[in-house]
This record gives C-alpha cells, sequence and structure tokens, in this order.
C-alpha cells in the first residue's frame, strides 16, 4: 500500500475513486477484508442516498443509522448536539462535498464521486 505524509492527499483521490450514478449503485467496504473507506464524497448531480452509513458505527458524520447520529447517547459526544438522520428525502446539491468515514454508500438518486482512504486514518 502506498505511503502518505500528508492526509490531505486523501481528499486528493491519492487512493482512488469510483463514480457512482443512479438508484441503487453502491460501494460496500464492510467486508473483514476491506482496507479502505469512502473519505469524501463530490456531488456531480442533486443527490439522495438509500445508505450512507459510518465505518465500524463510528460517530462524527451524517448517517441513515440511527444509533450513530445519537450524539447524546452512550459515546457522550454532547447534549448540545442537533442532528437528523439522513434520508431519502434529503437532497445533497451538486458541485458539494461532503467528508467522513463511511464503509457503505448506496444512492437512490443521483450521482457522485467517491474517494477513498486506507483504513487506520
Amino acid at each position: 500500500m502506498a505511503q502518505f505524509n500528508n492526509h490531505n492527499e486523501f481528499r486528493l483521490g491519492a487512493l482512488g475513486s469510483t463514480y457512482l450514478t443512479g438508484d441503487g449503485d453502491l460501494i460496500d467496504l464492510t467486508g473483514a477484508t476491506s482496507t479502505a473507506y469512502v473519505c469524501a464524497i463530490t456531488m456531480g448531480a442533486a443527490t439522495t442516498f438509500e445508505k450512507l452509513e459510518n465505518l465500524n458505527g463510528e460517530i462524527g458524520s451524517i448517517s441513515t443509522v440511527t444509533a450513530e447520529n445519537d450524539l447524546d447517547g452512550a459515546n457522550g459526544i454532547g447534549a448540545s448536539a442537533n442532528g437528523t438522520d439522513v434520508t431519502s428525502s434529503h437532497s445533497i446539491a451538486a458541485g458539494v462535498t461532503i467528508y467522513g468515514k463511511w464503509d457503505h454508500v448506496e444512492l437512490n438518486s443521483g450521482s457522485c464521486i467517491c474517494y477513498f482512504a486506507p483504513k487506520g486514518y
């Protein structure tokens, strides 16, 4: 695997990317042998997600999994945090890039480019 000295290199696609388009197109990196996760997603068109799940259920970014959005819960991130689950009714505009750690990305509509980073970062 390539060695990187600058974490910003991940956002530039140094580890690669893939293009998703249309309902049901997906990336599933949940398997035990997976060595990467999605670190950024740039919308090519207005996009809705069927699933957008955080790496290993970690807290810290948008997700379609209610337990991952419970910022007030067992992980104790903060009582004042306000958030909502992302559903297929939430559209993210073309040109917007979101950053996080996702191991499952499934489109409902639209298109996007997903950028990869190695697990462990």
